[in-house]
C-alpha cells in the first residue's frame, strides 16, 4: 500500500513520506515501479496457496485434521503455518532484513517480522500466518483505492494534446506538439483538442473549455480570438497560429501545477511528517519494556504473556494511516479543485484558504472585466440618443482608443466608413471628423475648451466623451467599466463564509474606487494607487487582522504581481490575467469568475474536515488498541485492524477530497 501512494506523490513532487516510515517510501524514492508484490496474478496465487495451507493449520490444531508430529518434536500445525508464512510474507521479511542493511529500522515491514516471529516463538502458530495473511490482503485492498485515486487524477488532467496537424505550404503534416515552433500554423479538425496555445487566423467554431474552466457552455472563436491549448474543437475547421511552444503553453503549465502542487506541505502534513519520526520508534522501545519489565519486575517471569501483548503494540504502532493520509487528502482536494477550474499550487494554500481573515481584490479585470462599455447617452436639445451615437461612433470608428472602440461597439447597425471625411485624431484630447457633411467633436472636456465649446461639465463616476455638432453642445456619452455579474454575489458570499474583511485596491480614481466598492459591498477601497503603493497598503491591511486567519489577495495585471507574491495566499485570473500574475500567484482562477473563490473555500473546508477526521480516528482505534493490549484485552488480530484497516478506511475516507458535489452549478 504504502509503495503505491508514496510512488504517486513522489510523482507529483511530494516528499510526503518520511524515510523513516516505511520500507516501500524509500523504494518509491528511488524510483522502483514494482509495488512489492509482483504481478497480481502471482500475488493472488500465493496468497491462496498460503491460505490453504493456514486454513490447514486451523483445522489440525482444532484436531478437525488428526497428523502425526514429524520425529515426535515437529508439529503438523506448526509446518503448515510456516509453509503459509513463507507463502504469504516471505517479501515482507526480504525487505526487512534489506531495510536493516540501510539502517531503515522502523518501518512496518520490520514490525510485521518482529511481531510475527514473536508468535512462532510463543508457540502461536495459526496467528502468526494470519497477522501476515490479513496484512497482505489489506494492503491489496489499500493499493486498490488508491489506484483508483492515481486513476481519477490522471483521467482529469489527461488534457495534453498527443498531435499536431502542422501545416507548411499546401501540406499538412501530424508531428508532436513538442515539434511546433511559435509563428507555425497549425490546423484544428472538428473534434480535436487544440494542441497549442494560438491566435485563430481563419474559422468559425465552437470550444469546449471544460477541461480547463470546468464550464460546460461552449465558447465561440473566430479569426483574431485567442484558444489554448487543451481545449476540443467541437465544430469548424481552424487555422491557428501558434504563439506559444508546448512547454508555455496553458495546458503545460496546468500540468506542471497540478503534479507539482503537493511539493510546498501544509501545516498539517509538517506535524504528522515529524509525528511519525519520533512515534514509532517510541511505540518500539516502549513494546520491548513491555515484554520484559513486568515479568521481571514481578518475579513472575511469564515471559509468554508480556511478550504476546508486546506484540500487540509492534503491529498497532506503524502510523501509516496518518502519513500516508493526509497528503493524500490534500492531493484529493487539489485534484477536485481542478475539477471546477481551479488550480491550487500547494497543500499549504489549500489550508490557507480554510481559514481567511481579510480577502483584498484590484478591481480592473478583477471585479470589473477590463473593457469599457456605453452605460448611458445623455444628449442635449434637438438630438436624440439615436442621432448622438451615430454621429459619435462614426467619428470613433478609425480609432483605437478604448473609448472609441466602446462607442463603435455600442452602434446597433453596420458603421458606413465612406460617411466620414477630414478625420483628425487630437492626441490625449479626442477626435475631430466630418461625418454625414456635418462637422464632429468626440473627446474630452479639454478638446471642448480647447475650441471654445459652450457643455455642462459631468461629475458622476465612469468616463464622459462629450459630443459637440457644428460647433455646438450635442450630449455625451458615459462609458464604464463593466461589472462582472457575479462580483457582488461574490463578495457577499465570503461574508456568509466568514470572512472578517474585504477591501480593494486600484489605480482609479478615488471616486471611481468608492463607487464600485459601495456597489459590490467591499468594506473598504484604497484608490490611485501604484503598484509599489498596493503592497504598502496590502501590509497595513495585514497588520490590522482580526484573526490569525489568511490575508488573500486576487488580481490579475503585471503590477498586480509583487502584490500576490506579498500575499498568505495570492489568487490570480487564468484567462484574462497576465502571465506575471499568474506565476506569482498562488491559485489560479481559469474561469475569471470572482465566486469561484467561495468555491475554493469550500474545498479547502472540506478537505480539512476529512484530514482531521483521519487523525482522530486513527490516533484514536490505535490508543485504544494500545491501551487495551498493554492490559491483555486485545489480540494480534485486532492488532492487524488496528494497522491495516485503520489504514484502509483513512485512504478511502480521504478519497472523498476528489469527489465535489454540485447542486445547480455550486457546491
Amino acid at each position: 500500500m504504502e509503495s503505491a501512494i508514496a510512488n504517486e506523490l513522489t510523482l507529483h513532487g511530494a516528499n510526503a513520506v518520511e524515510k523513516d516510515c516505511c520500507d516501500n517510501c524509500a523504494r518509491a524514492r528511488e524510483g522502483v515501479a514494482d509495488n512489492g508484490n509482483g504481478s497480481m496474478a502471482f500475488f493472488a496465487v500465493r496468497m491462496t496457496a498460503g491460505a490453504v495451507f493456514f486454513v490447514a493449520g486451523l483445522l489440525m490444531e482444532a484436531n478437525v485434521i488428526r497428523l502425526p508430529s514429524f520425529a515426535g518434536f515437529f508439529s503438523p500445525v506448526l509446518a503448515a503455518c510456516l509453509a503459509a508464512y513463507v507463502l504469504i510474507g516471505a517479501d515482507v521479511v526480504l525487505r526487512s532484513v534489506k531495510n536493516l542493511s540501510r539502517g531503515q529500522v522502523f518501518d512496518e515491514n520490520f514490525l510485521m517480522t518482529i511481531a510475527t516471529f514473536g508468535a512462532f516463538a510463543i508457540g502461536e502458530y495459526p496467528e502468526a500466518a494470519a497477522v501476515m495473511l490479513f496484512y497482505q490482503i489489506g494492503e491489496a485492498f489499500q493499493e486498490g483505492a488508491v489506484r483508483r485515486s492515481r486513476s481519477s487524477i490522471a483521467a482529469l488532467m489527461d488534457i495534453r494534446p498527443d498531435h499536431a496537424n502542422l501545416k507548411e505550404g499546401d501540406d499538412v503534416r501530424v508531428v508532436s506538439p513538442n515539434n511546433v515552433a511559435a509563428g507555425s500554423l497549425i490546423i484544428v479538425k472538428p473534434g480535436e483538442k487544440i494542441p497549442l496555445d494560438g491566435i485563430v487566423i481563419d474559422g468559425v467554431s465552437a470550444l469546449d473549455t471544460s477541461a480547463l474552466t470546468g464550464e460546460s457552455m461552449p465558447r465561440d472563436v473566430e479569426a483574431g480570438s485567442e484558444v489554448l491549448s487543451g481545449t476540443v474543437n467541437k465544430s469548424g475547421l481552424l487555422t491557428v497560429r501558434v504563439t506559444k511552444t508546448a512547454g508555455e503553453s496553458a495546458v503545460a503549465k496546468i500540468l506542471d501545477m497540478v503534479q507539482n502542487a503537493a511539493q510546498k506541505k501544509s501545516k498539517v502534513e509538517k506535524f504528522i511528517t515529524r509525528f511519525a519520526r519520533y512515534y514509532t520508534p517510541v511505540i518500539v522501545i516502549a513494546a520491548v519494556l513491555l515484554a520484559v519489565a513486568p515479568p521481571l519486575v514481578s518475579g513472575s517471569m511469564d515471559f509468554s504473556k508480556w511478550l504476546s501483548r508486546a506484540l500487540v503494540f509492534l503491529v498497532v504502532s506503524c502510523p501509516c494511516a496518518l502519513v500516508i493520509s493526509v497528503p493524500l487528502s490534500f492531493f484529493g482536494g487539489i485534484g477536485g479543485a481542478s475539477r471546477r477550474g481551479i488550480l491550487i499550487k500547494g497543500s499549504s494554500y489549500l489550508e490557507a484558504l480554510g481559514d481567511i481573515d481579510t480577502i483584498v481584490f484590484d478591481k480592473t479585470g478583477t471585479l470589473t472585466r477590463g473593457v469599457f462599455k456605453v452605460d448611458r447617452i445623455e444628449p442635449e436639445t434637438p438630438y436624440a440618443k439615436e442621432d448622438i451615437l451615430f454621429y459619435a461612433a462614426h467619428a470613433e470608428h478609425f480609432s483605437n482608443h478604448p473609448a472609441a472602440v466602446a462607442i463603435s461597439s455600442a452602434f446597433p447597425s453596420r458603421i458606413d466608413g465612406t460617411l466620414v471625411e477630414g478625420l483628425e485624431e487630437i492626441a490625449g484630447r479626442g477626435v475631430s471628423a466630418c461625418v454625414s457633411g456635418r462637422n464632429v467633436l468626440a473627446g474630452n472636456k479639454k478638446l471642448m475648451e480647447g475650441r471654445n465649446i459652450g457643455f455642462k461639465p459631468y461629475t458622476g463616476t465612469g468616463v464622459c466623451v462629450y459630443i459637440a455638432i457644428d460647433g455646438k453642445p450635442a450630449g455625451r456619452i458615459v462609458i464604464k467599466d463593466e461589472v462582472k455579474p457575479d462580483s457582488a454575489a461574490a463578495v457577499a458570499a465570503l461574508k456568509e463564509l466568514g470572512v472578517k474583511r474585504t477591501a480593494m485596491l486600484t489605480g482609479d480614481t478615488e471616486k471611481e474606487g468608492a463607487a464600485i466598492a459601495e456597489r459590490l459591498g467591499i468594506d473598504s477601497a484604497f484608490t490611485e494607487l501604484l503598484p509599489d503603493e498596493k503592497v504598502v497598503a496590502l501590509e497595513k491591511l495585514g497588520e490590522e487582522r482580526i484573526t490569525k486567519g489568511s490575508l488573500v489577495f486576487v488580481g490579475d495585471g503585471i503590477n498586480d504581481a509583487p502584490v500576490l507574491a506579498r500575499s498568505d495566499v495570492g489568487i490570480a485570473m487564468g484567462a484574462s490575467g497576465t502571465d506575471a500574475a499568474i506565476e506569482a500567484a498562488d491559485v489560479v482562477l481559469m474561469t475569471d469568475e470572482p465566486s469561484r473563490i467561495r468555491d475554493a473555500i469550500k474545498i479547502a473546508r472540506r478537505t480539512r474536515r476529512i484530514v482531521k477526521q483521519n487523525i482522530v480516528f486513527a490516533l484514536g482505534v490505535k490508543g485504544i488498541i494500545l491501551i487495551a493490549g498493554a492490559a491483555g484485552a486485545a489480540s494480534i488480530w485486532l492488532a492487524v485492524f488496528g494497522d491495516v484497516g485503520v489504514c484502509v478506511i483513512a485512504v478511502l475516507n480521504a478519497m472523498r477530497a476528489l469527489r465535489i458535489r454540485t447542486a445547480n452549478g455550486r457546491i
